[in-house]
């Protein structure tokens, strides 16, 4: 079925349109949606300026009140909605996803399932307690009580458009905030329309959501905006850390989720077919396109010629093409420029002496599932973030050796070690410098229920999901009543 069969993101109601109390034409123009596999027009979406910024965030600020007054379960029941109206159309949405991000349809659906658990999981964080009695004098109430912050400005990534937009807003809602959401102009439909859709259908009052697609320029001044009091950001290192030194000088709360170079430690007595299939997919899902890949595999030097052997031949046997139109594993990068690095670090790294077991080319935008053998340190796949779907294959020889290349990166998301020694393994992976670890799995793993949030130029060690939500969206107020004023000493 084509896109423009499909009603509820039929484009007559949003294209050329920004999401400002409601869908209104863009006053600085508009940017046509391109389909990676093909260059194909998908759509056209009104352009935000830092003027509509400024608008969306005092019309959010000024509805943030009532907002936060409305009953609890009235919250919660728009936010069900929401997941009600999404899993409702998930086969138009599994194919925008397709189509506008490149993803093969696995990913999509996949994308789809956890935007509707996270709406549910944040509607659920209404029925938790808000707050803690605590321990005072007698005769005088003591307790803690969780507020909102107020307007969260939300910044998210191409990759995972949805999940990494829904993720801060469904909890930022649920927490009584009211948001404005800038999603990647790559991704502006599955980013942003798809969830002003949404909440368009299930009611939501007016200026408690706005979407904003633009450039950096729009970023920058919702970030810069003195009544934005919470960002959250996702998205490069280097965009993140001119976000920080922003919101450090204007005293802001922000949650940066930033680039990776996870590691994947396979030890010698693993089993080299199942730690290979690991290493496929912790190396080449979505195209290697995730913050959590497994930029690094390290694999102990006694295995480390057939576990090349093992991964090539799987790499060499990955089809890739058009997901919207093939049975593929891999579909697109998203865009040339993204290509052009990719292609460039893998050349430089074989320049520099690693040797290219498979892949190393491309057709168009898709580049073939890539295996490099002998990388060390100081060439460039061993130290920068690739973001396309290559694996660094590193030799070691013990565990202390292991941990040290582990670490041995400004990066600290994920990690993961293979090994039937479950201490071992468990022993070696609590060394290493990652906000994420995982035992005799890959490093690509987020459910809606965990704290996700990475080390040193992957984060600012914050954590977002699961418990951490109430954490990072609302603020403490500490309260007291006692019936009367007790006489002081003055």
């Amino acid at each position: 079925m084509d896109l423009a069969d499909y009603r509820f993101l039929d484009a007559s109601r949003w294209g050329n349109k920004l999401y400002l109390g409601g869908w209104q034409a863009s006053t600085a123009g508009t940017l046509t949606v391109r389909e990676p596999a093909t260059g194909a027009a998908l759509a056209r979406i009104g352009l935000a300026t830092p003027a509509d910024v400024s608008v969306a965030v005092a019309r959010a600020k000024a509805a943030q009140p009532a907002w936060a007054d409305l009953g609890h379960r009235t919250r919660m029941e728009l936010l069900l909605k929401v997941a009600a109206i999404l899993e409702t159309n998930a086969e138009e949405l599994i194919e925008w996803i397709v189509r506008e991000n490149g993803a093969i349809r696995p990913k999509a659906a996949v994308e789809i399932a956890e935007t509707v658990a996270l709406f549910r999981h944040a509607a659920g964080m209404l029925t938790a307690a808000h707050g803690h009695v605590l321990p005072s004098r007698a005769g005088r109430l003591s307790y803690g009580q969780r507020v909102p912050h107020g307007v969260v400005g939300v910044i998210s990534p191409f990759n995972f458009p949805m999940i990494l937009g829904a993720r801060a807003v469904a909890p930022a809602l649920a927490t009584g905030n009211t948001v404005v959401l800038k999603p990647d102009p790559r991704t502006p439909v599955t980013g942003g329309v798809l969830m002003a859709r949404a909440f368009e259908e299930a009611g939501f009052p007016p200026d408690v959501f706005h979407m904003l697609p633009g450039g950096t320029e729009v970023g920058r001044a919702l970030v810069e905006h003195p009544d934005t009091r919470l960002i959250a950001f996702t998205g490069s290192t280097a965009a993140g850390r001119a976000i920080g030194e922003t919101c450090g000088r204007l005293l802001k709360r922000m949650s940066l989720e930033l680039g990776g170079k996870s590691s994947l430690i396979v030890l010698e007595d693993a089993d080299l077919e199942l730690a290979a299939s690991n290493a496929a997919f912790g190396a080449y899902f979505h195209q290697g396109q995730v913050c959590m890949a497994s930029g690094r595999i390290l694999v102990q030097e006694s295995v480390a010629r057939p576990f090349a052997r093992l991964l090539a031949e799987r790499a060499s046997h990955l089809p890739v093409g058009n997901p919207a139109t093939e049975n593929v594993a891999l579909g697109p990068l998203i865009s040339a420029d993204q290509l052009d690095r990719v292609h460039a670090i893998v050349q430089e790294t074989i320049s520099q002496g690693a040797v290219l077991e498979t892949g190393g080319s491309y057709a168009g935008l898709f580049y073939r599932p890539t295996v490099l053998s002998g990388v060390t340190r100081g060439m460039r796949a061993y130290r920068d973030e690739v973001f396309g779907p290559v694996a660094s294959l590193i030799s070691f020889g013990t565990d202390d050796e292991a941990v040290a290349i582990a670490n041995d990166t400004d990066y600290g998301l994920s990690g993961a070690v293979i090994s039937p020694n479950v201490g071992r393994a468990l022993a070696l992976g609590m060394r290493l410098n990652t906000g994420l670890l995982h035992i005799n799995d890959q490093t690509i793993a987020d459910e809606v229920s965990n704290p996700f949030g990475g080390r040193g130029a992957s984060g600012n060690g914050g954590n977002i999901g699961g418990p951490a939500n109430w954490d990072l969206f609302t603020q403490w107020r500490w309260i007291t009543l006692e019936n009367h004023p007790t006489q002081k000493p003055y």
